[in-house]
């Protein structure tokens, strides 16, 4: 296939090491939009109930997650924060005591854990801290849990 002359020049332009990561993005694009049909997962992904990979998650993906019985929710408000109500299940550890660096340490860097907090910030801390000690399998409730009652989810007292 060849080049017009000024994708040719364009080319020339590029420096070498750019080209690489410019072909896989394109190669990339091409794929995306040779899709067939979309499955159900698929539909699910672009209505933001699926869950993603790690990371971020709404409040609805926070509730499927939270109802695994495989993921340790954890909740890094204060006491008196946990206790005017939490999300089922959770566990709480302190996020300004000055034992919680320890804590968390301390935690199964193989388990699969979900933070939330007030409003997002202690736990998209706590979820940077955890990446630095290894653990690879960490969700953080985007909002917390003004969000998770923003969307109309509840509280256990």
């Amino acid at each position: 296939m060849g080049h017009t002359s000024t994708e040719a020049s364009a080319l020339r332009r590029t420096p070498r090491r750019a080209r690489a990561p410019i072909a896989a993005l394109a190669a990339v694009l091409v794929l995306a939009a040779c899709g067939g049909d979309s499955d159900d997962a698929s539909v699910a992904a672009a209505e933001g109930s699926a869950t993603p990979a790690y990371g971020l998650v709404t409040p609805a993906q926070a509730a499927a997650l939270a109802a695994d019985p495989d993921i340790t929710v954890i909740d890094v408000r204060t006491p008196e924060e946990f206790g005017e109500g939490h999300v089922e299940g959770a566990t709480m550890i302190d996020f300004y005591t000055d034992t919680f660096a320890d804590e968390i340490a301390a935690l199964d860097r193989d388990g699969e854990y979900l933070l939330y907090c007030r409003s997002g910030n202690r736990s998209g801390q706590t979820a940077a801290l955890m990446e630095q000690l290894g653990f690879e399998q960490v969700y953080d409730l985007d909002g917390g849990v003004r969000a998770w009652a923003a969307d109309g989810r509840t509280l256990t007292p």
